[in-house]
């Protein structure tokens, strides 16, 4: 009976009929877009022999995080935020069908990718505010944490699943067809999306122009100490903590000495980590500030344990409990954030979060790299660590040094 309460309370949000719908939906383009980008930057070394050429895709594709976020997030609170999503998801599959083309009769070139990949990075950052304003529409506000946690875990799933599906899809039949699996898979969204029962909202009332709301964005980030510990929570681990995708390739062929079947492992490892501490905080069900900082303490404290280590088994132990607290911390986040925010910021609540956990990200994958210039992954876990560490401990002094009244209206 334990474990049958246990198990409801994990899966909660999986009660409402278009979440159902949503997570379905999102797994198959969640999946598809992981594939694709396995097989694009596998194609862009394959037509330039240059990690450099790499790297400036995965630029150009976070790049526009940072400047149209907190416009997508404004945009948000102005229109029907299903009918975003059914636009972004539509252009995402017309440039996923266009890479196909382009590949399957062999007229790709580089520029293609950066091309793509830019208007690609534009439409992300401008539709997943809107995305994360669906899920709290549907679920409400009781179930928004189960939800967040339950779509951090679908996330990290495909993190897993797609890039294996992708090099398998890519070395049988070639990054052509991994392209076109991917645009099918946007379609796949799309039919869910139109399936969805939700009434049409009418325009929240204080919407006024884009640059407005920005500056409103902000206002709200600032107003309130628990919201602006979130946001600096999120924005510095982020941009100087989590910087993984740099890291872990680097862990496994300078630190362990490894080739790309460690690589993977140790990525899956991080993935399901990630993917227990999703469903740990879908059965908690609750948003807590302490969350996020005692989420933020752990993913520093763990990089520090980490740092010096050289043996396999010992860095995959530790790459699962890094796992966990990222989770806790990230997420947490999202759920706190959307909560604090009146109805009509909703979408830039969402914004908020985005642009503090992505906007940074081009600034800190090249510190990664320079400290792992300097000083190998020693130097990078362990400046990770220090940074993630003293971010929990500032928000945690500055909660204290909060009015009393303040911190028994919002113990979280």
């Amino acid at each position: 009976m334990r474990m049958t309460r246990l198990g409801g309370r994990t899966f909660a949000s999986l009660r409402h009929r278009d979440y159902r719908l949503y997570f379905a939906g999102s797994a198959v383009s969640f999946i598809g877009t992981w594939m694709q980008q396995i097989a694009a930057f596998w194609l862009v070394l394959d037509l330039t022999h240059s990690p450099v050429a790499v790297g400036a895709l995965a630029l150009v594709q976070t790049l526009p995080v940072t400047v149209f976020s907190l416009v997508g997030g404004s945009l948000a609170d102005r229109i029907d935020v299903r009918r975003m999503l059914i636009a972004s998801d539509c252009v995402l599959t017309v440039l996923a069908a266009t890479l196909a083309a382009l590949a399957l009769t062999d007229r790709i070139q580089v520029w293609h990718f950066y091309a793509l990949g830019l208007v690609y990075g534009i439409v992300v950052a401008l539709g997943s505010p809107s995305r994360h304003t669906l899920v709290f529409r549907i679920v409400g506000r009781d179930d928004l944490p189960n939800a967040v946690a339950l779509s951090s875990g679908l996330g990290t799933t495909a993190r897993i699943v797609g890039p294996a599906l992708g090099g398998l899809v890519v070395a049988a039949a070639g990054p052509g067809i991994a392209f076109a699996t991917n645009a099918l898979s946007y379609l796949v969204s799309v039919a869910a999306l139109l399936a969805m029962r939700l009434p049409r909202r009418p325009r929240a009332a204080g919407a006024g122009r884009v640059l407005t709301g920005i500056a409103e964005t902000f206002r709200f980030a600032f107003g309130e100490r628990r919201v602006t510990v979130t946001f600096f929570a999120v924005l510095l681990v982020s941009t100087f903590s989590f910087n993984f995708d740099v890291l872990l390739p680097l862990l496994a062929r300078r630190t362990l000495d490894e080739g790309a079947a460690v690589f993977g492992l140790i990525a899956s490892v991080f993935g399901m980590g990630a993917l227990c501490g999703a469903l740990i905080l879908a059965t908690v069900g609750r948003a807590r500030l302490l969350l996020v900082l005692g989420g933020a303490a752990g993913f520093g404290g763990f990089q520090l344990v980490l740092a010096p280590q050289d043996t396999l088994p010992v860095v995959c132990a530790l790459l699962f409990v890094i796992g966990i607290f990222y989770i806790l911390w990230g997420s947490s986040a999202l759920a706190v954030l959307q909560l604090a925010a009146p109805e009509h910021l909703r979408g830039r609540a969402a914004s908020l979060y985005f642009f503090a956990f992505m906007g940074g990200a081009p600034l800190g994958g090249l510190i990664a790299g320079s400290l792992t210039s300097l000083g190998g992954t020693r130097l990078a876990f362990a400046s990770a660590g220090v940074v993630a560490l003293t971010v929990a401990a500032a928000g945690a002094l500055a909660l204290v040094r909060a009015s009393p009244r303040r911190v028994e209206a919002h113990p979280s």
